[in-house]
């Protein structure tokens, strides 16, 4: 498809980069002159500079001839004002990035077709939906949901107390037979493995599991795991990630929250009645630690600045702070996060793009997310009567070497799929695969 993307800041270079990958035709606008020498450095892209919102710009981009337009600016109403010249052009998707929750409010005066918005994504909404899920399963590194939550995605990282080290996968698949999981990859030393049934796992290893919610437990107890309680959750940074996260969690954690803006801590502390707004500079672990950092169950840290979050979230891990997550805007540092000792890591590029990719392949696609540890995608597909996964069981279909079936969602059953396993038409299979694999899975599905 011909897609344009209006700002080639982190958001849109990074989507602009994840799509010219699917060998669509990307146009980028840009008006600031040095994100325009990257771009037309790094990307795949005819990259155009100018301003979004303008419709000389657009025409330049040639605009009358994209499938999608997605704007991507950290301005709202540049982004809506360049979908609705895109809607009036004849672009059949438009997608903004809007940050105001004003205007996604179901009693908004304006409707998403007013708006000439197809899609409105608020990653910073998003990005905090991703750390509630995190704290709520408390040791997890990755926690992503699939069919509408029947099914999870669960990051474990092994360590070297684990009773399930250096056993034949095969051997615990029968041993825990009962248990509805399945390892579908294993991140080890920045490599990324689809498992086999002799493989062993290893101390240090990022387990990636396929699971019915309710299994989570016991999945825990196999694995070596303790659920910590999260009663005490300290937040750095009072944005609105920081505040998402705290009207989330205050209803019924004690939620504390770190802001270094004397203005932003009086306008939050209105907004979260059910928080306790502390003034004060994150990087100064004197505070940290008179706000009582050492006797919170988990320490969050969302601020605007990549090395904030960085440096406090290693800190409280210093201090024993039982569960740590940082948000991590540039993507280059995220391979390395697990290296140094952190434990989990949200990317709101990473979510903002695979909440994109997903609306974009929405005919075959039901759910689709990367992992910043990994290079692979997991997915879950809708099969239908035209789909040649349905034509025989499992075993009989050439199913990529570099792709594993990790579940199958029929109505409301889970199924661990076998080599007798039949893919029935609606069934949403939900799919792990490496690059080298993604085309031909996306074949099968067709």
């Amino acid at each position: 498809m011909n897609i344009t993307i209006i700002g080639a800041g982190d958001i849109g270079f990074h989507l602009a980069k994840r799509l010219a990958t699917d060998r669509h035709d990307i146009t980028v606008v840009e008006r600031d002159a040095h994100r325009v020498k990257r771009a037309a450095e790094q990307l795949d892209a005819i990259v155009v500079e100018g301003h979004g919102s303008s419709h000389r710009i657009l025409e330049e981009a040639r605009i009358q001839d994209s499938d999608i337009l997605a704007a991507m600016t950290n301005n709202d109403e540049v982004n809506i004002l360049a979908c609705q010249i895109a809607k009036k052009t004849g672009v059949d998707v438009c997608i903004a990035r809007v940050r105001n929750p004003e205007y996604t409010m179901p009693d908004y005066i304006l409707s998403e077709e007013d708006l000439g918005v197809d899609l409105v994504i608020h990653p910073e909404k998003e990005t905090a939906e991703s750390v509630v899920r995190l704290i709520r399963q408390s040791v997890a590194t990755d926690v992503i949901d699939f069919a509408e939550g029947k099914a999870q995605l669960l990051g474990l990282r092994l360590e070297q107390s684990s009773p399930i080290l250096q056993t034949p996968l095969k051997e615990l698949t029968n041993q825990y037979q009962h248990v509805s999981q399945r390892i579908v990859a294993i991140s080890r030393k920045g490599r990324t493995l689809i498992p086999g049934g002799e493989d062993i796992l290893k101390a240090g290893d990022q387990l990636y599991i396929i699971c019915d919610p309710n299994s989570i437990p016991e999945i825990m107890e196999i694995t070596g795991k303790t659920e910590t309680q999260i009663e005490d959750v300290m937040i750095l940074g009072g944005g609105l990630v920081g505040q998402f996260i705290a009207s989330q969690l205050g209803k019924d954690i004690n939620t504390k929250v770190v802001e270094s803006n004397a203005a932003r801590s009086e306008e939050i502390a209105n907004i979260l009645p059910n928080s306790l707004i502390i003034h004060g500079d994150g990087t100064d672990i004197d505070l940290l630690a008179t706000e009582g950092l050492m006797d919170m169950d988990a320490f969050v840290a969302v601020t605007g600045d990549d090395e904030t979050n960085i440096i406090s979230t290693l800190v409280a891990r210093h201090l024993e702070v039982p569960r740590t997550i940082a948000l991590v805007n540039n993507v280059d540092y995220l391979p390395i996060t697990p290296t140094i000792g952190m434990d989990a890591v949200v990317s709101k590029q990473v979510i903002t793009v695979n909440a994109v990719e997903r609306f974009i392949r929405h005919r075959m696609v039901a759910s689709l997310a990367s992992l910043p540890e990994v290079d692979a995608e997991i997915i879950e597909y809708l099969a239908s009567e035209q789909s040649r996964i349905t034509k025989a069981p499992l075993k009989d279909i050439r199913f990529p070497d570099a792709a594993i079936v990790g579940a199958v969602l029929r109505n409301e059953e889970f199924i661990i799929p076998t080599g007798a396993t039949e893919i029935q038409p609606g069934d949403k299979v939900v799919v792990f695969a490496l690059p080298v694999a993604q085309r031909d899975v996306s074949r099968l599905f067709k």
